[in-house]
C-alpha cells in the first residue's frame, strides 16, 4: 500500500480510540464502555478483562506466538506484558496514549502509533496479533490484513480474534460510557470466522487454523 492509500486508514484508526470515555476507562481499569452503532445497537467492551492479566483464552494465543511479536491495537497491553514475562520479544502499537502508558507500566513495550504508519522492523515480525476485535481497525479488514502481511516475516503468523458469531459488517460507531460520555464517529468492522478466512485469502494469508476458547473465536494464518 502506498502512503496515499494508507493515510485515511491511519486517520480512522487514530480517531477510533482517542475518545475520552475510552481513555478514562483505561485509566481506571473499569467500564462500562460500549461501541454504539448508528441504529442504536450496542457492543459491550470488556475493559476489565483487557486491563487484567492474560487469561486462559489468551494463553492459547500466547502459546502460538513465534519469534518477535507485534500486537496491533494492544490496548492496555496484557498480552505484550505476558510475553515479556515469558522472555518473548514483543511490541505493542496503539493510538491511545493512556493505552501505551498502561502497557509500559505493566512491563511491556509499546509505541503510540497507528498500524498504518511506519513501524519498526517491517517485514520481520514472526507473529502479528489482532485480538479483542481489532480486525475492525479502520473499518476495512482487507486493507488491515494486507498491512499485517507487510509487517510479518516470510512464513510468519497472524493470530486474529474473530467475532464469535457469523457476521461480516462494515459500520460507523462511537465509543460511549453509558453515563453520557461519548466520542466521535469512526468506521469499524466485525468479521466472524468464515468472513475472516475469505478476506485473508485475498490479502495473501493461507493455511488457516481455527479454535475456540472461553466463548472466543480465533484464527491462525500464515504468510
Amino acid at each position: 500500500m502506498t502512503a496515499q492509500t494508507t493515510a485515511p486508514l491511519a486517520e480512522a484508526a487514530a480517531l477510533a480510540w482517542r475518545a475520552d470515555p475510552y481513555s478514562d476507562a483505561l485509566r481506571t481499569g473499569r467500564g462500562p464502555l460500549f461501541l454504539r452503532r448508528s441504529d442504536g445497537w450496542l457492543l459491550p467492551l470488556e475493559v476489565e478483562r483487557w486491563c487484567a492479566e492474560a487469561d486462559a483464552a489468551d494463553a492459547t494465543v500466547l502459546a502460538r506466538c513465534e519469534g518477535p511479536v507485534l500486537d496491533l491495537g494492544c490496548g492496555p497491553g496484557r498480552l505484550v506484558a505476558a510475553l515479556a514475562r515469558l522472555g518473548q520479544p514483543a511490541l505493542g502499537v496503539d493510538v491511545t496514549p493512556e493505552a501505551v502508558a498502561r502497557t509500559v507500566r505493566t512491563g511491556g513495550s509499546a509505541l503510540c502509533r497507528s498500524v498504518f504508519e511506519p513501524l519498526p522492523i517491517e517485514g520481520r515480525w514472526g507473529t502479528v496479533l489482532l485480538v479483542d476485535g481489532n480486525i475492525g481497525i479502520g473499518g476495512d479488514p482487507g486493507a488491515l490484513l494486507r498491512r499485517a502481511a507487510e509487517l510479518a516475516a516470510p512464513g510468519g503468523t497472524l493470530l486474529v480474534e474473530a467475532a464469535a458469531v457469523d457476521v461480516d459488517e462494515r459500520v460507523e460507531v462511537h465509543v460511549e460510557d453509558g453515563n453520557g460520555g461519548r466520542g466521535g464517529v469512526f468506521p469499524w468492522a466485525r468479521l466472524g470466522i468464515r468472513a475472516l478466512r475469505a478476506q485473508a485469502v485475498g490479502a495473501g494469508w493461507t493455511r488457516a487454523v481455527t479454535w475456540h476458547a472461553a466463548g472466543r473465536a480465533f484464527v491462525q494464518l500464515r504468510r
